[in-house]
């Protein structure tokens, strides 16, 4: 019977994809049911690192430490009681030029949302604006129709109010108006129960003194934040002053309104020239007490001055003489002591 010669047994046959080809000594090899071993072993390895990759990216994202790029409606900019009332022409047109040249160099910081507002501003709100006018300026240029952004999760809405204070007060700092307006605010939207637990919470790191004067300017928020239109700019010691005015007369609001209706101050320095009368007059300091060693002195209209010390009186003046003693001393005669 006659013998085949089998050919031996190839190294790759494992790897290469397909039958192997057949040779003139061996038959066809017959075709496998499934993918070959080195494959399927490197289809695994190369989805492991895909989902290991998937993780850390959405590790990331949840953590805020990756940029996003959030299209600019779907930020809501007002979600929380923003505290940077102030909007200075000369600052905002630089960092337009700042971005236009250059572009977003610092990303804002946003919070997960419900609404048709996927994300709610945390901080960053004069980055937000300056990229809002310069869509408005140049409609076409998709450069300006997103923001990047750092996506963070406080465990509560204390968490943020807190980061936005926190934020604003290292970058920009922030007036006395302005950090008392976010405390009435936060107990406005329900954040705190009470404007001296928004205090104690938003500014734990300020002395108690400096914690003081933001709740004095609390009451100039609610008594004149509706007519105000730079508050921002009122300086601490006008401030406190018409704060003292207000305390001792309860009319005092009614007259600034009015005044401020009436004029309606187009600058921040007409504004405050027109407060300024309004504030109440500073306190006189308080004259030291005498000390009891001191002498009392007392000037007389003819000339004379009367002192009196330890006990002695003493009599100064030019028109001294012998005839003054003797009355001097005629009258104390009289006197009973």
């Amino acid at each position: 019977m006659a013998r085949k010669r089998l050919a031996p047994a190839k190294p790759d046959f494992l790897t290469q994809d397909g039958p192997a080809p057949a040779t003139e000594t061996a038959p066809e090899a017959p075709r496998m049911s499934g993918p070959p071993i080195a494959q399927v072993a490197a289809e695994a390895s190369a989805h492991s690192a895909l989902q290991g990759l998937a993780d850390d990216v959405s590790r990331a994202r949840a953590s805020g430490k990756m940029i996003l790029d959030i299209p600019l409606d779907h930020i809501a900019p007002d979600h929380l009681a923003r505290d940077r009332i102030r909007l200075d022409g000369e600052e905002m047109k630089a960092l337009m030029d700042s971005i236009l040249r250059h572009g977003q160099r610092t990303p804002i910081e946003v919070m997960e949302i419900e609404g048709s507002q996927k994300y709610g501003l945390i901080s960053g709100w004069r980055r937000l604006m300056a990229l809002e006018f310069l869509r408005k300026e140049n409609p076409e240029n998709d450069r300006f129709a997103t923001v990047q952004a750092l996506l963070r999760k406080p465990d509560a809405s204390v968490d943020a109010y807190v980061a936005m204070v926190e934020e604003n007060e290292i970058r920009v700092g922030l007036s006395y108006y302005e950090r008392a307006s976010v405390a009435a605010e936060a107990v406005k939207h329900g954040v705190f129960g009470t404007e001296k637990q928004a205090l104690l919470s938003l500014f734990a790191t300020a002395s108690r003194p400096k914690r003081s004067r933001i709740r004095s300017f609390i009451e100039i928020y609610h008594a004149l934040g509706d007519v105000l239109s730079f508050p921002g700019h009122i300086p601490e010691r006008l401030g406190l002053s018409l704060v003292d005015g207000l305390r001792r007369d309860p009319e005092l609001a009614d007259r600034i309104k009015r005044s401020l209706r009436e004029k309606q101050p187009k600058t921040p320095d007409a504004e405050l020239a027109l407060l300024t009368p309004f504030a109440a007059p500073p306190k006189e300091p308080k004259s030291a007490p005498a000390k009891k060693d001191a002498p009392v002195r007392q000037k007389l209209g003819n000339g004379l001055e009367v002192s009196l010390k330890q006990g002695r009186i003493e009599i100064k003046g030019e028109n001294l003489d012998e005839k003054t003693l003797t009355r001097i001393a005629e009258l104390l005669e009289q006197e009973s002591f």
